[in-house]
This record gives structure tokens, C-alpha cells and sequence, in this order.
């Protein structure tokens, strides 16, 4: 159950596309309207922003007598998102390259609080709030476990790469707006981002590589479709097109999985496909380091569990509890010394969990104001 599934306090929020603007309004974690779809005019920044601001406006109006509390959405960066200012290189919205001061404008015209951020940050404190993390603690609780968890890491895979970390059930905004691991160095092509192996396009890249065949047409879909054995094509190239994208991301997850030590959730279109790429990412994170003295550690210190495996996640509950004697006494405490961590695939959808997420993040910072 979401942390604030039955407040009944509404806000605006809206979906920012590259083609459309798509605004509706949320109570108590659930859409309350029809989604209203307007043009993004994203070229033209006037006219962009008076989709913006007709697009709230219909909201408005057909909420009637129902007053909203804030507005809060998800929107591309780069971006200073605490002060609501978008502005660099955003391919999908180039009329905000010099810099907006969005959040503001939509406080001026509409005397609410404004809330932007990042679509990985949302999804991860969606997530964290009322997805992955009370579903993975309520299940622990049910099978007897003590341990709990309160740190979750996000990615989305899709278009791109997104992150987002949620520590102690607060957001990790950075000091910069810039938490991101798309940009690392991809280890497979050397001098190249992560997110170029780690994306729709990494799917269609390798595919194509692998068969030989150029057909630009072909979605992941059709590629997870032939690999399933679903649709005709090179079953090889495809398994390998999948494997290919987990062994770089579980590389990247066990690089901040390592510095944020939290359950990590996965959610974009690709994975639909985890089957397919869920066995080289865990085994990446599985995998192991050495020293220069020969030493070999594990890549994680922490063991890794697929959570979507129920022997797997009974192993997780279980852990290595023991009872261990307080010196001098009788008494005894639990001792866990197993340090673990799950990956689990997202379910309530990406596009719900952005929401549910902009959502929360509006009313935490509320209540917070309040306080």
C-alpha cells in the first residue's frame, strides 16, 4: 500500500513528450480524469508554453469546486530541478536550450507549488514509496524475516538510460541535479557511454550486427519476440542482442549498488525482456574483482538475489539469522551477518510509478513545509 493511497488531496500533473503534452490530475495515487492531449509545440517556446498552460487550465476546469494542492511532473534535463529552471542540451525540447524558468512560470500563472524533476528520479521514489520496496518489505514480513530495507536504486531502461536513488525514503537530488550513470564508460566499446549498450538502441545495434540484417523497422518487441521463438529471425543475434545489454547494465548497477547499497528495481520498455537479460546481469553482479596482489574479492559485497524468483527470494527472507548469546548472560539477540540485496523488475509500470512518484514527491514536500 502507497504512503499516500487514501489522502485526498489532488495534483496536476503531465507527461512530457517530445511530440505531446499529456496532463491529467491525481488523488490518492490514482488518476482522477481523462488525460488531456495537447500538441508540445516543442520548437516554439511560446506556443510550448501555452500548451503548458491550457493544458492545466482544462485540468482545472474540470476538476471544478476541487482546488489543487501543487503541480508536479517529471520533465528532461539537463536541469537545475529544485528551482524549476530547464535549460542545455535537451534533443526533444530545443526551444528550452537557453534556459526556462518553468517551475516559476507555472507558480506565476497559477499561484500553486511547482515540483520538476528528473523521470528516473520519479520512478525510483515511486517506486520506493508505494512500489518495490513495501511490496519486497511487506513480503519479508510475511515470511518471518526481520530484515527490512530502506534504500532503493531505480533504472529505467528505454530510450535511454534513467537513475534514480531514494535513501531513507528521501530523493537523492544531488547537489547538481545531475545523479546519472548513463555517461559512464561503457566497458564493451572502449571510450563510449554506457547508455549506448544499455538502450532500445543497443538492442537494434547489436541485433543487426549479429544476423546481418539492416531493418531499421525492427523494435525490441520483434526482437524479444524472436528470440522467444515467436517470430521468425535470428534467434542467435537476438539472445545475444539481450545478453549483451544485461552484462553491460549489471555492471552499471553493481557500480552504484555498491556506493548506495539499496534493493535495485528496473523498469522501461526493455524490461518486458528481462528473461532475456536478467541471467548476464545477475551474473555480472554476481561476478568477481581481484587485487593486484592476487587477491579476489567479489565485484559486491553484498550477495544478490533475483527477487522475481520465489526460491530465490525465500533464500533472501531466510538470510543467515542466528541467535547469538549477549556475553555474561542468558539473553539472546538475532544476528544477521549476511549482507544481500534484491533486483526485482518493476511492477506497476514505468509510467505509473513516474506518476505515483510525482505525486508523492508533491505531497512529502508539502507536509514538509507544513511541518
Amino acid at each position: 500500500m502507497g504512503k499516500y493511497i487514501n489522502d485526498k488531496r489532488v495534483v496536476l500533473t503531465l507527461d512530457a513528450g517530445g511530440n505531446s503534452l499529456r496532463f491529467n490530475a491525481m488523488r490518492g495515487e490514482e488518476f482522477i480524469l481523462e488525460t488531456i492531449t495537447l500538441p508540445s509545440n516543442a520548437n516554439n517556446l511560446d506556443l510550448c508554453l501555452q500548451s503548458m498552460v491550457t493544458g492545466f487550465k482544462t485540468v482545472i476546469n474540470l476538476l471544478g469546486d476541487v482546488k489543487p494542492e501543487a503541480i508536479s511532473f517529471a520533465f528532461p534535463g539537463p536541469a537545475d530541478y529544485p528551482a524549476g529552471i530547464i535549460g542545455g542540451y535537451l534533443p526533444n525540447f530545443p526551444s528550452f536550450r537557453e534556459g526556462v524558468a518553468l517551475g516559476p512560470y507555472l507558480k506565476e500563472v497559477f499561484g500553486i507549488p511547482v515540483f520538476i524533476n528528473n523521470d528516473g528520479d520519479l520512478f525510483a521514489y515511486g517506486e520506493a514509496l508505494s512500489g518495490a520496496l513495501p511490496q519486497v518489505n511487506e513480503k519479508l514480513a510475511a515470511a518471518g524475516s526481520a530484515k527490512r530495507f530502506r534504500n532503493l536504486i531505480g533504472y529505467t531502461f528505454g530510450t535511454g538510460c534513467g537513475i534514480g536513488c531514494v535513501i531513507g525514503g528521501e530523493l537523492n537530488r544531488g547537489d547538481n541535479s545531475c545523479v546519472e550513470t548513463y555517461c559512464l564508460p561503457n566497458p564493451q566499446i572502449s571510450g563510449v557511454i554506457l547508455e549506448d549498450s544499455i538502450a532500445i538502441r543497443a538492442v537494434k545495434r547489436v541485433y543487426a550486427e549479429q544476423s546481418g540484417v539492416q531493418d531499421a523497422s525492427l523494435t525490441p518487441k520483434d526482437i524479444y519476440e524472436i528470440a522467444d521463438g515467436q517470430r521468425p529471425g535470428d534467434r542467435k543475434a537476438a539472445l545475444a542482442a539481450f545478453e549483451q545489454l544485461g552484462r553491460v547494465a549489471g555492471q552499471a548497477i553493481a557500480q552504484a549498488a555498491q556506493l548506495m547499497d539499496g534493493l535495485v528495481v528496473i523498469g522501461g520498455g526493455i524490461s518486458a525482456s528481462a528473461k532475456f537479460f536478467m541471467p548476464a546481469l545477475l551474473e555480472e553482479m554476481r561476478g568477481t574483482v581481484r587485487t593486484l596482489s592476487g587477491d579476489t574479492l567479489q565485484r559486491l559485497q553484498m550477495k544478490v538475489y533475483n527477487l522475481d524468483d520465489e526460491a530465490e527470494f525465500a533464500a533472501f527472507a531466510k538470510g543467515d539469522a542466528r541467535e547469538l548469546k549477549i556475553y555474561g548472560t542468558e539473553k539472546t539477540v538475532t544476528y544477521d551477518p549476511q549482507k544481500r540485496i534484491g533486483v526485482i523488475i518493476d511492477k506497476i509500470g514505468t509510467s505509473t510509478a513516474i506518476s505515483v512518484g510525482a505525486y508523492d514527491f508533491a505531497l512529502a514536500q508539502l507536509d514538509s513545509c507544513a511541518s
